[in-house]
């Protein structure tokens, strides 16, 4: 073992403005192949390999069975999740994260301390910090500077923690409901993946942390919606549906790291596929920055994919793939790799281009300067703050922006919502979420990801429960918990029953308990066979709703999911339908927010709520023969579509304007419109553009979004939009499988949701049918003036 610092050798660490590069290069000519594969893979310090695992198989991937003082005698690469693992109080995760780079810098020759990320997914994943709202309800606002700001005060977080690295966001697109991890996606709309999750890339990367994007590519398209399962899927979905989000993260959003999916598609692993992870990623796109493995992903070639006999194949496999960095902790980046390029089965020079990827990370983060300071920030100060209440407020405003009215029947002569004082006097709260706290947090939440592993940790934050908060807004509020979200007694259903019938507004709410590999209804590894409520609670909402109806009492079911669920046999049974997509901490204060009046609902739904429980797979985003059809007897359409929410004020639509009847291949044309808020209350409407291509030269699908706009307006007022459409915003992957440009006809549909157009422009492309590529104009800018 190398150590001390008699045996340290003298590293030039300062840098030269005018060759940022060059340290990293001196620094590689002296560095030993030992040295040089410590810096490519990452240790998990607190992990366990025995009880609740939160990575897929940890506990049977033990990894690299030498000591601490072994694996960094030579270096190291990244810690993984100091803060996330298991409940620590933060400044002693500091404190911890201090020594342990001290140990680093100080066991190896050249000082060079550990890269560290965390996971940061619904905030940061660390005990007493904030848990905002999941993806999922990031997409429901169609609000980009709202989760940009977000990301903001995430990495912000981070930085004073002495983290450098957040796994996040998820840009998988949602191809299939029954899908676990849909809470951890933005929606099935791959403009609005691409959009939001950019912004939070930007927000995350302006305070120094490093986005890290997930899962490249094509996880949310498994077969049935299993987890882990094989993708089939051909180039031109790949590259029309799931590429586009990643493409505009890195050049609009300036990510600096990708991490690759577990599936594989047609046969091979996202982790061993150059033709991706190289050819596209870096060739085609100039990616400049590190791949990493998504946790165990490069062992699973060997344990779970079957493309490689052993570690050593493994690592040989995902390092000539592109794969720069092994996460969370070294099982084949380790001594199987070093052995292979030793035995001269893997060529050094494959270890350099890694290497050359991470040390430039490393020196971007400051990691390779003398002034670097093994004490986090937050240390230094004495004191942190995670869940502060700026924090508080901005994940209220998020939750609340995200909340989506689906129903608001008329009861007693006016709208069920909002609550009119009457209501309010006599309130009922029941059904297995109603008392809760993690009825409002997603699976990557820490209490909900790890902390309900520690039964005996209190929780880290404050959440409180919708019966909770219904107790500061109400009159009489009475509350009934009715068993868990799969298990409800007969007796509970009982009490729900005879309560909903004895007051004047009765609040029904079901969903999802979020959980890890089995262990909840919503999350990683949590898929279901079909979209009906998960257990008893369909059964609860029929009876709860039979002894209202009977009784004449005021209903409001609320969801708070990580999933849409079918509720075609309800909606014209409840007097409201209100969907949260696991809001967070703030969530039920946003949700009487929204109840009471106090806000105006603006959420638009950002994937379509089903029918029927066996209406999947489906998305918006479709063929024609794919839809209601007279070859068919099962009728597909959503209950709701995407991009759908209703408001408790109105809005009306004129001057549709078009700048031109046809444009080049190569051109642009103009949409204008004109809003005005028609109602009573101030409220915020989302105004969507959408194109529709008639004719293709493969089948296209029947629309799909290509900008959109949210606008808040005051009783009253108008404003003006003008989408700036450019003509690469109709190109396609083509018969030559290349993105094209073609002529002819397009329309341009103007929308309140995908099934709800306003306006509809036909517009004629004219010119020779035109390739386009990486470079290609991906936004639709619109410009809002009010009047």
């Amino acid at each position: 073992m190398t150590s001390g610092a008699a045996e340290k050798q003298a590293f030039p660490l300062a840098q030269d403005p005018a060759d940022p590069g060059a340290a990293v290069e001196r620094l590689m000519l002296q560095m030993t192949l030992p040295e040089k594969l410590a810096q490519l893979a990452g240790v998990w310090v607190n992990a366990s390999t025995d009880g609740d695992s939160v990575a897929p198989l940890q506990n049977e991937m033990a990894g690299d069975e030498r000591t601490w003082e072994e694996m960094i005698s030579q270096g190291l690469g990244q810690i993984t999740r100091m803060y996330g693992t298991v409940p620590v109080e933060p400044l002693e995760g500091a404190r911890r994260l201090a020594a342990a780079q001290e140990q680093i810098m100080a066991a190896s020759r050249f000082g060079i301390p550990a890269q560290v990320h965390e996971e940061c997914l619904a905030g940061l994943a660390a005990w007493k910090a904030t848990a905002f709202p999941v993806p999922l309800a990031w997409g429901a606002t169609f609000n980009p500077g709202l989760v940009r700001r977000m990301a903001g005060l995430i990495g912000g977080q981070m930085r004073a923690l002495g983290v450098h690295q957040g796994l996040a966001p998820v840009l998988d697109v949602v191809r299939d409901l029954r899908w676990g991890r849909v809470e951890e996606t933005i929606g099935e709309d791959p403009y609005l993946v691409g959009t939001v999750a950019s912004a939070y890339v930007g927000g995350l990367e302006e305070t120094g942390i490093v986005a890290t994007l997930k899962h490249f590519v094509g996880y949310s398209a498994s077969r049935a919606g299993r987890n882990h399962a094989p993708v089939s899927m051909g180039p031109r979905e790949l590259a029309d549906v799931m590429l586009p989000p990643f493409e505009m993260a890195i050049r609009h959003g300036g990510a600096r790291s990708v991490m690759h999916a577990y599936t594989d598609t047609d046969g091979v692993p996202a982790a061993a596929n150059r033709a991706l992870l190289t050819a596209l990623l870096r060739d085609e796109w100039g990616f400049t920055g590190t791949v990493v493995a998504d946790y165990f992903g490069i062992a699973f070639l060997n344990a779970t994919h079957g493309v490689a006999a052993d570690s050593g194949e493994a690592a040989a496999l995902a390092l000539a793939a592109g794969v720069d960095v092994e996460l969370p902790t070294m099982n084949c980046y380790g001594i199987p790799l070093l052995e292979a390029v030793r035995s001269g089965a893997v060529p050094e020079a494959l270890v350099d281009t890694a290497l050359r990827r991470v040390l430039t990370q490393k020196q971007e983060a400051g990691l390779l300067s003398a002034a670097f300071d093994p004490a986090p920030p937050a240390l230094a100060a004495g004191t942190i703050d995670l869940d502060p209440a700026e924090h508080r407020a901005l994940a209220r405003e998020i939750a609340a922006q995200s909340l989506v009215l689906l129903t608001n029947r008329t009861h007693d002569g006016g709208p069920t919502l909002p609550l009119p004082a009457a209501a309010l006097a006599s309130v009922g709260v029941v059904g297995p979420l109603s008392q809760d706290p993690f009825a409002m947090l997603g699976c990557y939440s820490f209490d909900a990801h790890v902390g309900a592993s520690h039964p005996d940790i209190p929780m880290g934050i404050t959440v409180p429960t919708v019966a909770e908060a219904a107790a500061g807004r109400c009159g009489a509020v009475q509350s009934a918990a009715s068993g868990t979200c799969e298990v409800i007694p007969e007796d509970r259903i009982e009490e729900a029953c005879r309560l909903a019938a004895a007051v004047d507004t009765c609040v029904i709410v079901v969903g999802d308990n979020a959980g890890l590999f089995g262990r909840g209804t919503s999350g990683e590894g949590n898929d279901v066979g079909d979209l009906q409520l998960p257990g008893d609670q369909r059964l609860l909402l029929d009876r709860v709703l039979t002894a209202a109806e009977a009784a004449g009492t005021r209903t409001v079911v609320v969801v708070l999911s990580g999933r849409p669920y079918a509720l075609g046999e309800f909606a014209d049974r409840a007097d409201a339908l209100v969907q949260g997509f696991f809001p967070g901490e703030e969530g039920a204060e946003a949700l009487w927010d929204v109840l009471t009046g106090a806000r105006t609902p603006t959420g638009k739904l950002p994937v379509s709520v089903p029918r029927t429980a066996g209406g999947q797979p489906g998305t918006y985003l479709h063929s024609s023969l794919a839809g209601a059809s007279g070859v068919s007897a099962l009728d597909p359409s959503p209950l709701f579509g995407f991009g759908h929410g209703l408001s408790y004020t109105s809005f009306g639509f004129s001057g549709h304007t078009a700048s031109a009847p046809t444009m080049s291949t190569t051109g642009t044309v103009t949409v204008g419109c004109t809003v005005t808020n028609t109602g009573s209350l101030a409220g915020a409407e989302v105004v969507q553009l959408y194109l529709a291509d008639p004719v293709g030269e493969v089948v296209r699908p029947v629309r799909e979004l290509i900008g959109y706009a949210r606008v808040e307006l005051a009783a009253g007022a108008s404003a003006e939009l003008e989408f700036t459409v450019h003509a690469d915003r109709t190109s396609f992957t083509g018969l030559d499988l290349q993105r094209v440009v073609t002529p002819g006809l397009v329309k341009l549909h103007v929308a309140t949701s995908s099934t709800a157009d306003v306006a509809t422009h036909e517009v004629i492309l004219h010119g020779p049918r035109t390739v386009v590529g990486f470079g290609r104009e991906m936004l639709t800018p619109v410009t809002v003036t009010p009047l």
